[in-house]
């Protein structure tokens, strides 16, 4: 079939009970690039699963935002 593309993803993952104290036994998180580098989704399985998608320009709207209430 000459329509299906493959290609590898980049993905990082991670105990949460490194970076969190109250994190349940196995809790995780993992991040993987988008293929064309505009972005990556977020999959975190702690107090059940979450999971979202940001774009680098969102997530720097983000971190803007997070640095302004920890003021």
């Amino acid at each position: 079939m000459s329509d299906i593309t493959f290609y590898k993803l980049e993905a990082a993952f991670a105990s949460l009970d490194k970076f969190d104290h109250c994190a349940k036994p196995g809790a995780f998180i993992e991040v993987a690039l988008w293929h064309n580098c505009d972005g990556f989704d977020v999959h975190l399985n702690n107090y059940g699963e979450q999971s979202f998608k940001l774009t680098w320009r969102e997530f720097e709207a983000l971190k803007k935002l997070i640095k302004e209430l920890d003021k």
